[in-house]
């Protein structure tokens, strides 16, 4: 089965990244997790964007870097994921971070949240971390 990535800029310009290649990483880091990607939609918004999609859905009303809709289906990993460009840049230099690399750290915690990790609870945030740093390690691999 051949995965389905939508990458979607809505009021901002579509990041430069090698999209292809990081199709290729997703689906290897889903593998590593006992899924398989599906449908992935990736909608790239500004802080604005993402602040209404909070609001609208999670009655949450703060910025975000990402929000994670899951729509899986057993092990395919099928979801909508918006990201804040303006808060992934805004966290990359309080970092002290290269921004493509902080927004690829973004777009796998996405995907992430699909293969079942979570990131509020006690102690989740270290093992969502040691999984992001895999699977950035995986990607430098290719």
């Amino acid at each position: 089965m051949t995965p389905v990535f939508q990458w979607i800029a809505s009021g901002v310009e579509r990041p430069s990244l090698d999209y292809q290649q990081l199709e290729q990483w997703i689906a290897q880091v889903a593998e590593t997790h006992n899924r398989t990607a599906h449908t992935l939609t990736y909608i790239f918004c500004d802080d604005e964007e993402i602040l209404r999609v909070n609001r609208q859905y999670l009655n949450h009303d703060y910025y975000t870097d990402i929000i994670t809709f899951d729509d899986c289906l057993g092990t395919l990993l099928r979801g909508d994921m918006f990201i804040s460009l303006d808060t992934v840049r805004s966290n990359a230099e309080g970092l002290g971070a290269d921004y493509l690399t902080e927004l690829k750290r973004v777009i796998v915690h996405g995907v992430l949240h699909l293969c079942g990790i979570n990131d509020k609870g006690p102690g989740e945030r270290e093992i969502m971390e040691a999984a992001e740093n895999e699977a950035l390690a995986m990607l430098a691999a290719f």
